[in-house]
């Protein structure tokens, strides 16, 4: 499988804190199934985002001896002022591997309005937005209007595999689950920040996905359409169920 959203880069944000941390959480993900995975530190105004920084810290990971999944340079992009103005400037800066996708978050609390216009300005400049684990956002997880137009704009959907096992409450599992039957999510990832409460591990989900909805639209969602971003192909939608959708959130 194919983890393109982790923290698991120590000292660089809220997630893995040593070095140690780091290759425990890679052993864990190697362990559970997990070929590649993306180190995403996040660009925010807590964090800075430093390019050569996280290529340092991915080269020392890598060369560490252990058998861990292959890592990629990634970043989880927070919609902020400064940072879409530096991406204009620096499109492959923030971008997987530098190339044309861009994981990218929400403000929780903050209004979305003037949203499609920062989306399509990333998409102008030919980056793809793969918009994170939207069944957690306070706003984006009751699949609005808003957001399935965005879709149809070209953005992607990212959805948390925890957030599919209930770790994240009822209306984020509900969220997650609806936004996957409806062919509206393009991969699940693991978001993993630790080995205990969040962990890098894809398998649960995997099998959770397969048993509900097939075996392929597993194999789309965690190692098709994510191998594919990591070498700058094309994401294949999944094929919605069949089957009538309720509004769970009134």
């Amino acid at each position: 499988m194919v983890d393109i959203h982790s923290h698991i880069l120590w000292g660089v944000d809220d997630g893995a804190e040593t070095f140690d941390d780091t290759l425990a959480m890679l052993k864990l993900a190697a362990d559970s199934g997990t070929t590649d995975i993306v180190a995403t530190p996040h660009a925010n105004s807590r964090y800075r985002y430093d390019t050569e920084v996280v290529k340092q810290k991915i080269e020392q990971a890598s060369a560490s001896g252990s058998a861990t999944p292959r890592i990629h340079r990634g970043c989880d992009f927070h919609l902020s002022f400064d940072n879409v103005q530096d991406a204009m400037d620096n499109p492959a800066k923030y971008s997987i591997n530098g190339g044309r996708y861009l994981l990218v978050e929400f403000p929780n609390n903050n209004p979305l309005a003037g949203m499609k216009r920062v989306l399509a300005t990333l998409l102008d400049i030919g980056l793809t937005p793969i918009m994170t684990h939207p069944e957690r956002h306070n706003h984006l997880r009751k699949i609005n209007e808003d957001f399935r137009e965005w879709i149809q704009m070209g953005c992607l959907v990212q959805v948390t595999a925890q957030s599919l096992l209930g770790r994240f409450g009822r209306q984020a599992e509900m969220s997650a689950w609806e936004m996957v039957r409806r062919g509206l999510a393009h991969f699940v990832a693991s978001d993993g920040h630790d080995v205990e409460h969040r962990p890098p591990r894809l398998d649960l989900a995997f099998d959770a996905v397969a048993s509900r909805l097939g075996q392929s639209h597993a194999q789309l969602l965690l190692i098709e359409n994510p191998g594919a971003v990591l070498a700058g192909g094309s994401i294949r939608a999944p094929v919605p169920e069949p089957r009538p959708w309720y509004r769970w959130w009134k």
